[in-house]
């Protein structure tokens, strides 16, 4: 029996052994196809030599020195190459080990700025129902995701919800992108109003929904539309590209696309592609300027920051991708991705949607195509569907509560960013095969 306290103890893991390319192989010689990215992580691919070399020098020279004594250079060429490709006036770069710390540090980022500037009534923080920020308690507590967030409710600090950004379930059969974007941002601003808009700190949103529902995108001027309203009543924006950003919808910071700049940017994952733990905070001159002109330092801080050895390997990471083009490359699958799976499941009674940006794509399972209506949650169709896929050889990313937190479900996928057209014509064909094994096996199949 193992002695690590896995996630899921009861559950017996294949051991993994190597990697090559978009594949995992494990300790019998079987291959996986990493059509997740285990969670949108490994955007190179799992035996990048470029990422690994420059990991070993950077070992060799220093691999770690506390940043309460020291920066590197490896953390200071990082953090200027973050800035250069960011949102004119994301100026500054905070590092930590993953994307539940960037959150931590967004958040105290927010508070700290409005004590710093003579506001220290601002102390609320809204965010939207079915998101996810991460599972460290401020971050829990600001998601939206109920399962995640139930058993911790008492220990959770306060926070508020307003509507998600999913036109799929939630825009009405008569209403424009743009009517359905202005009712979200009226939402939004009749909830600061009752909390009192001298009180609220930040809103929280991802830039693309990941996990909870499933690479759910905004509509076309939702997050301009929010943008306007926090700026109505001096309330930061906090964008969340943890699991969107860094190239996985074909741009390098996801809200690019929006044509929206937020006041604090939180990205992990794919900075470092799962070479390294590392993750960051991006930060707007204008909080970086009132902290550093009045308190002079900020009140926070991990054993990890800007980790030398985590900082090369992202740094390496990220000239790949660009040196390689692989942005294009991003755009060029994703779309065929989409397009595959839209055109597999034009007709099928159980696929109600499939959407996403670049290689972020969901795919939601249904119970009755025309009235949207999602399957029993007792069928944990979901995690047959991950069962099936495993089996042969795919790696997915499927989660239940896609809805409202207890019924709906979906699949994520979010591949590397390396893979071919015959890649994605072998996910596509796996994950097909994968949900009708499932449907049949978990009797969610209606005749």
């Amino acid at each position: 029996m193992s002695t690590v306290f896995h996630r899921m103890p009861k559950q017996a893991l294949p051991v993994a052994v190597a990697g090559d390319g978009i594949e995992i192989i494990d300790s019998t010689g079987k291959r996986y196809i990493d059509a997740s990215g285990g969670a949108a992580v490994s955007c190179l691919g799992h035996s990048n030599q470029r990422v690994i070399d420059a990991m070993r020098r950077q070992s060799q020279q220093l691999p770690y020195a506390h940043t309460s004594f020291f920066t590197t250079h490896a953390a200071e060429e990082l953090a200027q190459r973050l800035v250069d490709g960011a949102p004119a006036g994301l100026g500054h770069v905070y590092f930590v080990s993953g994307g539940s710390e960037a959150i931590e540090a967004a958040l105290k980022l927010a508070r700290q700025y409005f004590v710093e500037t003579g506001q220290p009534q601002r102390r609320h923080f809204i965010a939207r129902r079915q998101s996810y920020h991460g599972n460290t308690l401020g971050a829990l507590a600001i998601g939206g995701n109920a399962w995640r967030r139930e058993p911790f409710l008492p220990i959770l600090i306060e926070a508020h919800h307003v509507s998600p950004c999913y036109a799929y379930r939630e825009q009405r059969a008569d209403e424009t992108e743009e009517a359905f974007a202005q009712r979200l941002a009226d939402e939004l601003e009749q909830k600061i109003l009752e909390l009192g808009a001298e009180t609220v700190a930040a809103f929280v949103a991802e830039t693309v929904v990941g996990a909870t529902a499933g690479a759910v995108p905004p509509v076309r001027d939702y997050l301009r539309k929010i943008r306007a309203v926090c700026n109505r009543y001096g309330v930061l924006l906090i964008l969340d590209e943890i699991m969107c950003g860094m190239g996985r919808t074909g741009h390098l910071y996801a809200c690019d696309e929006d044509g929206v700049t937020p006041d604090l940017l939180t990205i992990a994952k794919g900075l470092g592609a799962g070479y390294q733990p590392i993750g960051a905070t991006l930060v707007s001159d204008r909080i970086y300027d009132a902290i550093v002109g009045g308190s002079g330092f900020f009140q926070h801080g991990h054993t990890y920051l800007a980790h030398a050895t985590a900082c090369a390997a992202a740094l390496e990471v990220q000239r790949v991708i660009a040196e390689d083009k692989l942005l294009d490359n991003v755009l060029a699958r994703g779309e065929q991705l989409r397009t595959q799976l839209r055109g597999h499941y034009a007709q099928h009674p159980h696929i109600g949607d499939v959407r996403g940006r670049g290689l972020f794509v969901g795919v939601e399972l249904v119970r009755d195509r025309e009235t949207k209506t999602p399957f029993d949650p007792s069928l944990k169709l979901h995690g047959a569907i991950r069962r099936e896929a495993f089996a042969r050889g795919l790696m997915v990313y499927p989660m239940g509560g896609t809805v409202d937190g207890r019924i709906g479900d979906h699949v994520l996928l979010a591949p590397p960013f390396i893979c071919t057209a015959q890649n994605i014509d072998a996910i596509v064909d796996r994950l097909a095969d994968s949900i009708e094994a499932a449907l049949v096996s978990s009797g969610a199949r209606v005749a």
